[in-house]
């Protein structure tokens, strides 16, 4: 016999209690109301002027932008998970709603912020939320980039010339032109290809805890973009990245200003690492390698590809998938009871 109760809504959310549930870890640590705040001055809401069904409160959006970062849901999955998933209901504050966003209205919401230039107001919004816990960056930092791949765009050689000077063919119909990425550039790594993006990162080694970043295109040489997200917050002046960075008038010019350089070196053909630079290499494997963990979370959160298509969304995207990281982490320091000093 199947038994029945009056009560199995609250006897279940009861279990799941029990057994812990993430959302409400996470639900503890975070001021949601603050992060929508900084969405809404960020990217104003729409009017009303013209009438129609009232938009879903900002903070519901944000949190639903959370969990489809943490779980690297599609517009479409969200949509079908708000309404079949009992703990995702009752994180956003749905559970007594016959109403959810539908993917259309995520997807409304997120063109909102880009056309805003509100992409990274989540990041810097929960950036600041650290802060007010006290995990301000500390003990130096950790540099490194990321490919993340988008699917393969099907082009003939004329088209490939086309966007590779950065326009569009125009005998495109609309619709084909919706589909096809004229951002996202090939690239090669250790004999493999790669199409897409780069996430360039630093994360601080205190707390792995990331400070700043810088979305380009996959072709883009790491390199380029290493003083951008260099940290002038952090308490150290330690600086840790592997031998993809190295350029030493770069470095010169780093110390300079009083940075500490900890690049690996790397040999070249013909000219062999000395038993002094392998040693030296060795002493910042370690501390650099924090940083690897750090990516490691960001690819089990779905941070390794991508469904959006251009620049424009990446950014967006990846704003959110750090965000999403940041906080769970702190959830987890907090949780775990790491002091913040």
């Amino acid at each position: 016999m199947i038994k029945t109760s009056l009560f199995a809504d609250q006897e279940r959310e009861a279990k799941l209690n029990k057994l812990g549930d993430a959302l409400q870890v996470l639900e503890q640590h975070v001021d949601f109301k603050a992060l929508a705040a900084e969405v809404d001055r960020a990217a104003p809401r729409p009017c009303r002027e013209r009438g129609g069904r009232p938009p879903f409160p900002t903070e519901l959006m944000v949190r639903v932008l959370l969990i489809q970062q943490l779980f690297n849901l599609s517009d479409e999955q969200m949509e079908f998970q708000l309404l079949d998933r009992l703990s995702y209901q009752r994180f956003v504050g749905l559970r007594s709603s016959s109403q959810i966003p539908d993917r259309t209205t995520i997807w409304t919401f997120k063109e909102r912020l880009i056309a805003a230039g509100a992409s990274e107001s989540i990041f810097d919004a929960v950036n600041r939320q650290l802060a007010k816990h006290g995990f301000i960056a500390r003990g130096g930092q950790m540099i490194d980039a990321s490919f993340v791949q988008v699917p393969k765009q099907s082009m003939d050689k004329e088209e490939k010339a086309i966007v590779a000077q950065d326009a569009m063919p125009a005998d495109w119909k609309p619709a084909k032109r919706r589909q096809k990425d004229i951002d996202a550039r090939w690239t090669k790594k250790h004999g493999k290809s790669y199409f897409g993006y780069k996430l360039s990162a630093n994360a601080d080694k205190r707390y792995k805890l990331i400070r700043k970043i810088k979305i380009s295109t996959a072709s883009e040489h790491d390199t380029l973009h290493f003083e951008e997200v260099l940290d002038p917050a952090n308490t150290s002046r330690d600086v840790y990245a592997d031998k993809g960075y190295v350029d030493g008038g770069r470095e010169a010019h780093l110390r300079g200003q009083g940075w500490r350089m900890h690049i690996q070196r790397k040999g070249h053909k013909g000219k062999p690492l000395s038993e002094a630079q392998e040693r030296r290499n060795r002493r910042i494997a370690s501390p650099r390698a924090r940083v690897e963990h750090v990516f490691a979370g960001l690819a089990q959160m779905g941070g390794k590809v991508m469904r959006s298509i251009g620049l424009a969304r990446a950014t967006l995207h990846l704003n959110w998938k750090v965000a999403a990281y940041n906080l769970q982490r702190l959830s987890y320091l907090k949780e775990a009871r790491i002091e913040a000093f």
